[in-house]
């Protein structure tokens, strides 16, 4: 393990470990798979790992304006993995998509008659995927490891790549960047790759599920505001979704396992929600009269922050959803 430039790089052993034991507040529902089709495999040197993630970052920042690099991790052509934006923060990856996601770029171009990706990005690729599962819970299924290609390109609309979608992560990802892609050749090795019932679906610990309203916000070791701020996590961001265990005095504990609390000043209750729809329309306002901004798929699940009559807004964002298509 290394750390140069403000990026950590690992190995796929490395990386397993390693996500047993970060904690992270922001509550994670599903994982984009992208590839950088620049830089392409011609721009690695097989040593330039690092400067390859800050050219990365530097064009994300001056030129897409972005805080930080979109990415939470970077896999590169010889397996190595290298940590970017932190996980408290959503990535910087699909249009209006972001909420609740973790983003890995897998350096390359894989679209048909490019980059051959190599068996140690594509064994780090698939590792890397059934840790995140583990660790947080993911379904392996095909709302909660998702493609970019499947979503609009300026709306965000996932639409499955029938219409103004980016190739990515590759024509060839895989086999393939179709949702039928995936399930046949990606899924499968995640799914291999973990061990036996080790997505737990019991989340019956959980009191509620709250979102942060302030910019930032301090984890303590206690339920009260002179308790020492917490060291080994970072403080939780604007519009993440946390999870509470018990609440007492004005505070949350976020953590099922450790004393870990955040003063519930600074947070909005919300609620999760599964579609129980083929389709459910995403509109701008609460009404059919509303414009229609995007859609949902079956089995997608959401946090509702408002209710307003039949209708249910989307975490912080201005998305409608009709609640009679949820299941809470």
């Amino acid at each position: 393990m290394q750390t140069k430039l403000g990026f950590t790089k690992m190995s796929v052993a490395e990386f397993e470990q390693w996500i047993k034991n970060i904690k992270v507040a922001r509550t994670i529902l599903r994982i984009q798979q992208h590839h950088t089709f620049v830089p392409s495999y011609a721009l690695f040197t097989g040593s330039n790992h690092f400067e390859r993630q800050q050219a990365m970052k530097r064009h994300h920042v001056t030129h897409n304006g972005w805080a930080d690099i979109g990415q939470h991790f970077t896999i590169f052509p010889d397996g190595s993995i290298l940590t970017g934006r932190s996980m408290e923060n959503s990535p910087a990856c699909i249009t209006g998509q972001n909420a609740n996601c973790i983003c890995i770029e897998n350096l390359g171009d894989f679209d048909l008659g490019k980059d051959q990706m190599t068996s140690q990005q594509s064994d780090a690729i698939v590792a890397v995927t059934a840790a995140l599962c583990s660790r947080f819970n993911i379904g392996v299924n095909s709302n909660s490891i998702v493609y970019h290609h499947w979503f609009d390109l300026n709306s965000g609309a996932r639409n499955n790549g029938t219409k103004n979608n980016k190739s990515c992560p590759g024509t060839n990802f895989f086999g393939g960047n179709k949702v039928a892609d995936c399930e046949a050749n990606f899924l499968p090795l995640v799914r291999a790759k973990l061990p036996q019932n080790s997505i737990k679906t019991d989340v019956s610990a959980v009191l509620k599920y709250v979102c942060v309203k302030s910019a930032t916000l301090n984890v303590r070791s206690k339920s009260d505001v002179t308790s020492a701020i917490v060291k080994d996590r970072k403080p939780a961001t604007l519009g993440a979704v946390l999870r509470v265990y018990k609440s007492e005095n004005g505070w949350s504990k976020i953590s099922n396992s450790m004393e870990h609390w955040v003063n519930e000043k600074f947070v909005v209750d919300v609620k999760r929600a599964v579609v129980n729809a083929d389709t459910l329309n995403v509109r701008s306002g609460p009404g059919t009269n509303f414009p229609k901004i995007g859609s949902f798929l079956k089995e997608e699940e959401l946090f509702i922050i408002e209710e307003n009559k039949e209708w249910c807004k989307i975490s912080m964002e201005e998305k409608w959803v009709n609640k009679s298509f949820l299941k809470f």
